[in-house]
């Protein structure tokens, strides 16, 4: 009680800073605009839409993993309605991709007066919460509420073990008040057990990320990309790339360009705030760069082309021939994306040092075959100069990232057998 009463004045004192960096504009990204009030649990009232199931994911790379999920969950249950809460502008605008599947919310902020609220007008049946979001005032609302709580494709990283493991206090009452926790691996459930949430509500499930579904539609944008940017020239794309990578991105490059002088970069920022930056340090670097949102045609002197754009991540992936996944090259920050991505395109896939988020789905790439671990520049051009040299290799080496993923499907339809809908 007392370390919540704490928790919750700490949140007070830091909420400004917080919606600051939520509603603050910048080029590319999208903004709350008037719907800042649902961050208040001023939410919406939805027409003829009874106890919904609610599902929150926190931004996009939440939204884009469950999006699999809710898909096959409507289609065994076409008359449920489903709630979709995210925290950010990016989340909502990748959920509004799901059409009349979902309705959009934003998520309360951790308030007790803002999460009855929304309680009150939504009415859910149960909450569904992707990965491990996890609020204390949040979580009892919902569990006082008498509101069944899963965790859904939950993960827990030694880092983030070890930092509940501090707040004991406040994390040990939110173990008692999960219904069920989903986990995507079993080192996952020994972590949460040693949290204390009881071993009867962990279940492995596996990850919903390795039941990707790779359309025909989107195979046949990358390739008709791929005609459009160079059959003839090499192509490796870095992908969800933060601050403080780009530059090592493109180092890289200029290394490369000495041996394989038409290969060809494709890079694409994770944060759509940060487009025209990266665009216009690649031009201040003396790249020859074209953005996609320009529809400019490439030409044989473009060195970088930059994927400005929303969801197009696996037409532009599909598109290259070996893929870097950012988030892995700023120390401890990050802690890497999702490889499954690449792999399920048949990728050779390149990852930094830091990725702590997908440790077990690393290894397994790893163990295959499938992906190399690059410690710097220099390791990334030596990976990228065998595989761009050699087509029969990087075949092969994208072959085996793929089976990995063919290894582990299953998720979903495991995750749904756990999901009781009334």
């Amino acid at each position: 009680m007392i370390a919540r009463a704490i928790y919750s004045t700490i949140l007070t004192l830091v909420a400004p800073l917080l919606l600051y960096g939520l509603y603050k504009k910048k080029p590319g990204k999208p903004s709350v605009g008037k719907r800042w009030k649902e961050h208040f649990g001023f939410t919406p009232a939805i027409p003829n839409c009874q106890q919904p199931i609610w599902i929150h994911a926190a931004s996009v790379g939440e939204t884009l993993a469950v999006t699999p999920f809710i898909k096959q969950l409507k289609s065994r249950h076409a008359d449920v309605s489903i709630v979709l809460t995210t925290t950010t502008p990016t989340g909502a605008e990748q959920a509004k991709r799901l059409g009349e599947l979902v309705t959009h919310r934003y998520m309360p902020v951790d308030f007790s007066f803002a999460v009855e609220r929304f309680i009150d007008v939504i009415s859910p049946s149960q909450l569904i919460i992707v990965e491990t979001e996890l609020w204390p005032n949040t979580i009892k609302a919902v569990s006082q509420a008498g509101i069944p709580i899963t965790l859904l494709n939950a993960r827990l990283s030694e880092k983030s073990c070890r930092g509940y493991q501090k707040i004991a206090a406040l994390f040990r009452p939110i173990t008692q008040q999960l219904t069920k926790v989903l986990c995507q691996f079993h080192d996952d459930a020994q972590r949460f057990a040693d949290l204390g949430v009881d071993k009867d509500k962990l279940i492995v499930t596996g990850s919903i990320k390795f039941d990707i579904s790779v359309t025909d539609a989107v195979i046949d944008q990358g390739n008709q990309l791929r005609q459009e940017l160079g059959t003839q020239r090499p192509l490796w794309i870095a992908a969800s790339t933060h601050e403080g990578e780009d530059e090592q991105i493109f180092s890289a490059h200029q290394k490369l360009l000495s041996e394989i002088p038409n290969a060809l970069l494709l890079i694409v920022p994770r944060h759509p705030e940060r487009f025209q930056k990266v665009a216009a340090l690649a031009k201040r670097l003396g790249f020859p760069t074209v953005t996609r949102s320009s529809g400019k045609s490439v030409s044989s002197d473009t060195q970088v082309y930059v994927g400005d754009t929303m969801g197009e991540m696996l037409t532009l992936m599909q598109a290259s021939d070996v893929c870097f996944m950012g988030g892995s090259l700023i120390g401890k920050k990050v802690g890497g994306h999702n490889l499954l991505e690449p792999a399920a395109l048949g990728k050779p896939i390149l990852t930094g040092p830091s990725f702590y988020n997908f440790t077990d789905i690393t290894h397994a790439l790893v163990a295959a075959d499938g992906c190399k671990i690059s410690h710097n520049t220099e390791e990334i051009v030596t990976h990228l100069k065998v595989w761009l040299k050699d087509d029969l290799l990087r075949e092969s080496t994208g072959q085996k990232a793929l089976s990995v993923v063919q290894q582990n499907t299953g998720a979903i339809e495991r995750s749904l057998a756990q999901i009781k809908v009334d």
